[in-house]
């Protein structure tokens, strides 16, 4: 099995330091673009359904699912990079900021997701990574590749994920963002306690959320929040999906990340849906987690001029690869 590559052999002590500088105006100039396009996108939705035929509001809804459910992608990329303390310079933008302003109004939790992330990088492709159940099984059949990606849009992927965090929360399951399914014990647990766990658990959910909420009736416009819950189960799933076949499916069983990790080549389609905040540089985000979303691009071409990457495939090619078996 081939050995895990060494940063200090690719970069040296400054492009290191170079890279791994980090940016308080940048964590909030992402986190603050990522939120004013979901409020543009509302009131984009408002003015379409007081202006336009009815068809012309259809097309417009479908599209503004679309850019939300790539809105919320993106906020748990933003959230995914504040738990490797890379979205601000300062500890407090990324354990408290990020977290009430990005991975709550998810259903998620920068403290619980940091320690299971990890595994993942420690782990990468092996028996226990916790997110293999993300990308096992392909190669797979393009009809059955098909089913999977009609569950995820059609809602049933996003019900079922909304069903396991009740039972995360209510301490029912154990906590995880993959798919592998694991029971806790509940000896000894009294009928009041799966309700307690499940507000301490849920609380700062169900708090943005409802501020969420708040806001848009404020606006005489309340039935948009049925639009961010209808985009939360269906297009989300879907590009979480895809953005993770891109990143781990059909690679080898190896400890170098040069080898079971993908970069993807994304351009601005890509950028809106599947791939916010230059999460397609993954390779380069194995290598090196502590690089911001900013410097990836950069470390890129530095791994690229040392013929270290391949010209990255597109995300229809890596449908392609993964869906190849006959």
């Amino acid at each position: 099995m081939t050995t895990k590559t060494k940063i200090t052999e690719i970069f040296t002590r400054a492009e290191i330091q170079q890279l791994t500088a980090r940016s308080d105006w940048m964590g909030a100039w992402a986190v603050g673009s990522t939120w004013a396009v979901i409020g543009l996108t509302f009131a984009a939705l408002a003015y379409a359904r007081e202006h336009l035929p009815l068809w012309g509001f259809v097309l417009a809804l479908l599209l503004g699912l679309l850019i939300i459910g790539g809105r919320q992608l993106c906020l748990a990329i933003l959230q995914h990079d504040a738990a490797h303390g890379t979205l601000f310079n300062s500890k407090w933008g990324n354990e408290v900021l990020a977290d009430w302003l990005c991975a709550r109004p998810l259903w998620n939790d920068v403290s619980k997701y940091r320690p299971y992330h990890l595994v993942h990088h420690a782990k990468t492709s092996s028996a226990q990574d916790p997110d293999l159940s993300l990308v096992s099984g392909f190669p797979t059949t393009r009809l059955s590749l098909l089913r999977k990606l009609l569950r995820d849009i059609s809602g049933l992927t996003g019900l079922k994920f909304v069903l396991g965090r009740v039972l995360m929360d209510a301490g029912l399951l154990k906590w995880t963002v993959a798919n592998d399914v694991q029971r806790l014990p509940q000896e000894g647990r009294r009928w009041w306690d799966y309700g307690l766990d499940f507000a301490a658990n849920s609380g700062g959910m169900l708090l943005t959320n409802a501020l969420l909420l708040a806001l848009l009736w404020q606006t005489g416009e309340a039935w948009l929040f049925g639009v961010w819950l209808l985009a939360y189960v269906t297009p989300f799933p879907l590009l979480v999906r895809i953005r993770s076949m891109a990143e781990h499916a059909c690679l080898e069983d190896s400890r170098d990340t040069l080898r079971n990790t993908r970069s993807t080549a994304a351009g601005w389609l890509a950028r809106i849906t599947v791939a916010p905040l230059r999460v397609n540089f993954h390779i380069e985000h194995h290598l090196m987690a502590s690089v911001p979303y900013f410097r990836l691009p950069q470390m890129h071409q530095l791994l690229r001029e040392r013929g270290l990457v391949p010209t990255p495939p597109t995300y229809l090619a890596v449908l392609q690869q993964v869906s190849q078996r006959r």
